[in-house]
């Protein structure tokens, strides 16, 4: 057993001594390299989890008195439920009861591997900014970590770890070795991250940030802020793959943000593809991406501008695969193709379809419109005369949009109530004339939505409500009725406000009340 292994086995074993006895020795008569968390639930059996599976221990299942001679190690739980051991880069995270007694514990075994960031020495030692993106569990974090130590230790760089929840430098004031002279700053609530990143930046002049878990729009927006000043950014972020966070409309500013744009005719038959496209809107926050499908496997996008750009048009796109051995040394790399299939992505209030044969704007109907409380006649005529692209319907399972006016909008009248909960736009018109219904429908022209983007306005009604009761200190608040999928960005924004969030309700109803 080499020197580092022993060091990795020992370090566990500060983990597995606070754990009642009868599970450690369990524990113990197994590989302790191979531990990676130890779950404990009030009256159930203690389950352990290995690399190679899980494990439950029988007989006896968890007390109270287990579950409290634990947390009486440990340092004092954060707002995030989350503790530590001092010095070490374990996890110990907890379940509560609904009067806020701990009933349940997850203990995480955490890892510093040296030279596990040497894989991506290439993208180092240029000074790109990476972003690393992977499903849970598969080494984010510990990359992060050894990055930052290699470039404040190998190429002497000033580096600012900004640490929620103690991940990348352990608990405890001084940070575990396994981010060598970087320096921290530790994060006292998830939801600040985003000022402590600016602080980090404004007080300590870093040429390196280190961050982990960008979630939200501030911290999306804070993470620009920092390269913009021309500090190297290496941060992980929600999602597995590139295509996650292009539909991500809350992430996406992090690869330059998505945009639909309408072409003239002549522009889109050049080419050859529809009037309206998705295009790329900024550059990006960050120069590389990482896709970590395994420890021993990573997808690698060296330039994501010209990736992104490529996959919104439908060209083929190559990332280079890297296979990694044990020893951290890489042993093929070879060119991996991407499906450039978006399926389609929701932009800017419009739905736009990745596929070139799609029709253009002209050759169907942008707008269903609705006419409640306005003349039909009148809305008809409009349409004719400004040559919109839309068509008049007769019932609201029909429409796109309805149009109204302001008496009938105040009072919420007929489908207008429903109108909303569906998320549909509702126009309202300051009277029924003509002129007003045609300058209606070239506003509605000029900002071309061919469908309403509900995920911007369900997440933004998110981050309005978790401000708010923030603010105040407390109270509940209950969103507009959203999809499954929204629903469920609307959870992990939620969560990163440090917040409370469940969906209610029955489809096509269900909406997620927040609270704190």
């Amino acid at each position: 057993m080499s020197l580092g292994e022993r060091e990795q086995i020992a370090e566990i074993e500060l983990l597995v001594k606070i754990i009642p006895e009868r599970i450690s020795t369990f524990v113990r008569s197994k590989n302790l390299a191979n531990l990676v968390e130890i779950v404990l639930d009030l009256g159930r059996l203690p389950i352990v989890r290995f690399v190679d599976g899980d494990e439950l221990i029988e007989h006896d299942p968890v007390t109270e008195q287990e579950i409290a001679g634990i947390v009486a190690q440990l340092s004092e739980f954060g707002s995030d439920n989350r503790a530590g051991i001092p010095r070490t880069l374990h996890r110990i995270s907890a379940l509560r009861n609904r009067g806020g007694v701990i009933v349940g514990l997850t203990c995480r075994v955490g890892r510093s591997i040296s030279g596990s960031g040497k894989t991506l020495s290439d993208l180092i030692e240029l000074g790109s900014s990476i972003l690393l993106l992977g499903a849970p569990g598969v080494g984010k974090t510990t990359m992060l970590r050894d990055i930052a130590r290699t470039y404040a230790d190998e190429l002497s760089k000033r580096v600012i770890i900004v640490d929620t929840s103690n991940e990348i430098g352990g608990d405890g004031d001084i940070p575990h070795s396994g981010i060598g002279s970087a320096r921290r700053m530790q994060v006292p609530k998830p939801q600040s991250q985003h000022q402590v990143m600016i602080e980090a930046v404004e007080n300590h002049t870093p040429e390196v940030i280190v961050i982990d878990e960008i979630g939200s729009s501030a911290e999306a927006e804070a993470a620009r802020t920092i390269a913009e000043r021309g500090v190297t950014l290496i941060a992980t972020a929600h999602g597995t793959q590139l295509i996650n966070l292009m539909k991500n409309p809350t992430l996406s500013d992090l690869i330059g943000g998505i945009e639909s744009v309408t072409l003239s005719d002549e522009e889109a038959r050049r080419r050859n593809t529809q009037k309206t496209v998705l295009e790329r809107r900024n550059s990006p926050t960050f120069e590389s991406l990482v896709e970590i499908n395994s420890f021993y496997e990573y997808a690698i996008h060296r330039d994501i501008a010209l990736t992104v750009d490529k996959l919104l048009r439908g060209d083929d796109v190559r990332a280079e695969l890297r296979r990694v051995g044990q020893a951290g040394v890489i042993e093929s790399a070879e060119e991996l193709v991407l499906d450039s299939d978006l399926d389609s992505i929701s932009v800017e209030g419009a739905e736009i379809s990745s596929d070139s044969d799609v029709p253009s704007l002209i050759d169907e109907p942008t707008q269903r419109l609705l006419p409640f409380g306005v003349s039909r006649a009148r809305l008809e005529k409009a349409i004719q005369v400004t040559k919109s692209n839309a068509i008049v319907v007769d019932s609201l399972t029909e429409a796109g949009a309805i149009v109204t006016l302001r008496p009938y909008y105040r009072r919420r009248s007929g489908p207008l109530k429903a109108a909303e909960n569906m998320g549909i736009p509702i126009y309202v018109l300051r009277n029924n004339t003509q002129h007003q219904m045609e300058r209606q429908l070239l506003l509605i022209a000029e900002t071309n939505p061919r469908t309403d983007d509900l995920t911007n306005k369900a997440l933004e009604e998110t981050e309005d409500a978790s401000t708010s009761i923030r603010m105040y200190g407390g109270g509940q608040v209950e969103l507009s009725p959203q999809n499954s999928y929204i629903r469920r960005l609307q959870h992990e924004l939620v969560e990163r406000h440090g917040l409370r969030s469940a969906s209610k309700g029955r489809e096509p109803y269900k909406r997620v009340v927040v609270w704190s």
